[in-house]
């Protein structure tokens, strides 16, 4: 049978490994050289491809990598060149413990009934489980409450054979915001609270690790001997607020040294020229003004061009910021190019990144939707091709 072509696709997505270097460069003159960097790549690397960020990641330095769910662990394990160290933040399955403990991957451990599990499938496969013990400091939503902690230390204790005490964690409820700034400082209190409660019951972890993106940025305090960056390593901040808070201390000739690896990039499917008083797209939600020219692009709601920039939403074309008119629908949007001179078919269209000295950036697609950066950037599809420039 003859083998068919896979076609061309809509939009593709190019991700910038210089610019991931200079971020790991940026964060590594802030943590110091001995905490250990663990690239968090959850969410499809925030929408960056986990194939494509664990090789971007490894020829960058990188050797430790988060992921919230088994399914990704196993992703970063297949790509991984360099034997990096693979830690589970969240979801997995009772009957992959022989597999994951076999292999080496760590996860987290945030209630009685995974730690007894862990250590049960330890003692009958004879290979000790990497475990992060992760505490309840005020998040929440998972880890072991201060309540737990005499049962929690007594049953590690008796579990030290089979057990492998890899790190101690907790996570912050909003470190990117000032609003959370007591919050989060009384969770800092607490982890230290519980850290010497098991430092005195004789119980030691090979790294200590409470800092995201935004409180390794804010909170130096919470550094320790790793630190998971997500957001930050993938060219954002986490939000506004954390770069104002920077800013002072950020040299005059480099303001904004996190560079944006991603940049989406379609073309021009058609060129419709529509007379005053016409209504673009369905229902009436944009009537022409004046007689317009509009281009056609092959993205909509189905690629991650959310409905919520219809009739507002921008993009490049011919070094020119053309706004969407009209509803954005499942597959195309409509753009005004009346003003960009001798548009043609198969013309590049920007989304996401730069073109003639114009940009077009993440942030603002969150200011014109309501979206955060990270939302954004998780809701890109994965089916859309992602190619590593440098």
């Amino acid at each position: 049978m003859q083998e068919l072509p896979d076609g061309i696709p809509t939009s593709r997505l190019e991700i910038s490994a210089k610019a991931y270097r200079q971020n790991i460069r940026y964060i590594r003159s802030e943590i110091g050289p001995k905490p250990t960097i663990s690239a968090v790549v959850k969410g499809n690397a925030y929408g960056h491809g986990i194939a494509q960020m664990v090789e971007i990641a490894e020829r960058a330095g990188i050797r430790h990598f988060s992921t919230f769910s088994s399914d990704e662990a196993w992703l970063v394990k297949r790509h991984s060149t360099r034997a990096s160290e693979i830690m589970i933040l969240g979801m997995l399955y009772d009957s992959e413990l022989p597999d994951l403990i076999q292999a080496g991957i760590s996860f987290y451990v945030f209630d009685f009934d995974r730690l007894q599990k862990a250590i049960q499938v330890s003692q009958d496969l004879g290979i000790a489980a990497k475990i992060h013990v992760e505490l309840e400091t005020g998040f929440h939503r998972t880890g072991f409450d201060w309540e737990d902690r005499a049962q929690l230390a007594s049953l590690l204790q008796e579990a030290k054979d089979y057990v492998i005490l890899e790190g101690l964690c907790t996570h912050y409820a909003g470190a990117e915001s000032v609003s959370n700034y007591v919050r989060v400082k009384n969770q800092i209190a607490v982890y230290y609270d519980f850290k010497n409660f098991l430092s005195e019951n004789n119980l030691f972890f090979n790294r200590y690790h409470t800092a995201c993106s935004a409180a390794t940025l804010i909170f130096p305090e919470t550094i320790m001997d790793m630190v998971r960056i997500g957001i930050a390593g993938y060219g954002f901040w986490p939000t506004k607020e954390t770069f104002f808070a920077k800013l002072k201390d950020l040299p005059k000739a480099n303001k904004n040294p996190l560079k944006r690896l991603i940049t989406w990039k379609s073309h021009v499917m058609s060129v419709k020229k529509v007379e005053m008083g016409e209504f673009v797209g369905y229902g009436n939600s944009f009537m022409a003004l004046k007689n317009m020219l509009l281009a056609i692009v092959p993205v909509g709601y189905g690629h991650g061009y959310s409905r919520l920039l219809s009739n507002s939403g921008l993009v490049l074309i011919g070094g020119k910021h053309c706004q969407v008119v009209g509803t954005v629908t499942m597959n195309a949007i409509a753009v005004d190019v009346s003003h960009v001179k001798d548009v043609q078919i198969a013309d590049e269209v920007v989304m996401i990144g730069k073109q003639k000295g114009k940009e077009i950036t993440v942030a603002s697609f969150s200011e014109s939707t309501q979206q955060v950066n990270y939302e954004l950037l998780t809701r890109l599809p994965r089916d859309i091709p992602r190619r590593i420039i440098d």
